[in-house]
């Protein structure tokens, strides 16, 4: 288990290449993109978003990956939660795995969501977008900054729903967290319009499916 804290901008379509440019800059090389393919589970009744977590699989170029979080805490942009990955041999959960993992962290009550929720788990919609990467040495913290843009994508009742996703995510890996504040306030000075956004792709997807 670990603690994902990550600052993320809502992006404007046009100021896409502007913050590519801006971190390019910053790190002194052009970003690394990779495409990642990702299903969001939960049961019939939602059991899962009720418990405030969310179930996911993700193809990567290195193989397929499952992570549970829990929604934890978003304010101004700043998103903190807990977050459990690992690799899964290929395109289906293994939940078991998830709910060893949560039970050995001493998160019982989340273990035991997730351990009712396993029977009855369906695909519910998708997050497909291509992530340009950096990494970024701020001097007392190491950040992967990271510009999305794809989609969610929901089926429901025969009709497929979309809305695009555009994004930047600061996610700290290790060091001060204000860094993390300090790199955000730099971006919103150079690319006007960014705004923070306190919504994760999975509630995203959850609010898209709700119409």
């Amino acid at each position: 288990m670990g603690i994902e804290r990550e600052i993320k901008l809502a992006l404007p379509r046009g100021q896409v290449d502007a913050a590519l440019r801006f971190f390019a800059a910053r790190a002194g090389a052009p970003g690394r993109d990779v495409r990642l393919e990702n299903v969001y589970f939960d049961t019939p009744r939602l059991t899962l978003s009720a418990a405030k977590s969310a179930l996911r699989l993700r193809r990567t170029p290195d193989g397929w990956l499952q992570t549970f979080k829990t929604v934890g805490v978003s304010q101004n942009g700043l998103h903190e939660r807990h977050e459990w990955e690992m690799p899964v041999a290929g395109a289906a959960l293994e939940a078991d795995r998830v709910i060893a993992e949560c039970e050995q962290s001493g998160e019982a009550a989340v273990a035991a969501a997730l351990r009712d929720a396993a029977p009855s788990l369906i695909a519910l919609f998708r997050t497909d977008f291509t992530r340009t990467l950096w990494t970024l040495d701020t001097g007392n913290a190491q950040v992967e900054a990271a510009v999305d843009q794809g989609e969610v994508v929901a089926d429901v009742n025969g009709e497929t729903r979309r809305t695009p996703i555009c994004e930047i995510e600061l996610e700290l890996k290790d060091g001060d967290e204000a860094a993390l504040h300090t790199l955000a306030a730099e971006l919103t000075a150079a690319l006007p319009g960014l705004a923070p956004d306190d919504v994760s792709k999975a509630q995203r997807g959850y609010r898209l499916r709700e119409g």
